[in-house]
């Protein structure tokens, strides 16, 4: 028998058809602010009720590190992570990560005790995946460079 948290068959949104055992994440890999190069990770099958936010990082490091695909990707070191945008919300006018919520939706990666449905990510969310250095550099000033 299933919870009210893990189905909700009334009025069902692709955010909870699926279980939260079962969910499909994008992962936005982020190797320039200015030049918007960006990528996308798609983990489908996801357990946001039993990986923490340090299995998503350690995954998507593995997925990068092993997916031809990433080559270009593989010279940054990503060491942060952050809600982009939430199924079925609002999203930012910037296309390559959302300056808001810095406070409550950034993934601690190194904390293995808190769990991606404690920090309100559900099917179809899309998180970011970044160099933190790089994120602040490109907030002070957010300028978008051409080639």
């Amino acid at each position: 028998m299933s919870t009210q948290i893990d189905f909700d068959t009334e009025e069902p949104l692709i955010t909870t058809v699926k279980p939260l055992s079962n969910a499909t994440v994008t992962v936005r890999v982020i190797k320039s602010f200015p030049y918007r190069n960006v990528k996308n990770l798609i983990f489908t099958d996801y357990d946001l009720k039993s990986k923490s936010a340090k299995d998503l990082h350690e995954d998507c490091l593995k997925r990068i590190q092993t997916t031809g695909a990433f080559r270009p990707f593989r010279n940054v070191v990503y060491d942060a992570m952050k809600i982009y945008t939430h199924a079925h919300g609002s999203k930012t006018v910037n296309l390559v990560i959302n300056f808001d919520h810095d406070d409550d939706w950034v993934l601690d990666i190194n904390d293995t005790a808190k769990k991606l449905v404690d920090y309100g990510i559900s099917n179809e969310t899309e998180i970011s995946l970044f160099k933190h250095e790089d994120y602040v550099e490109f907030k002070a000033n957010p300028e978008e460079k051409w080639l």
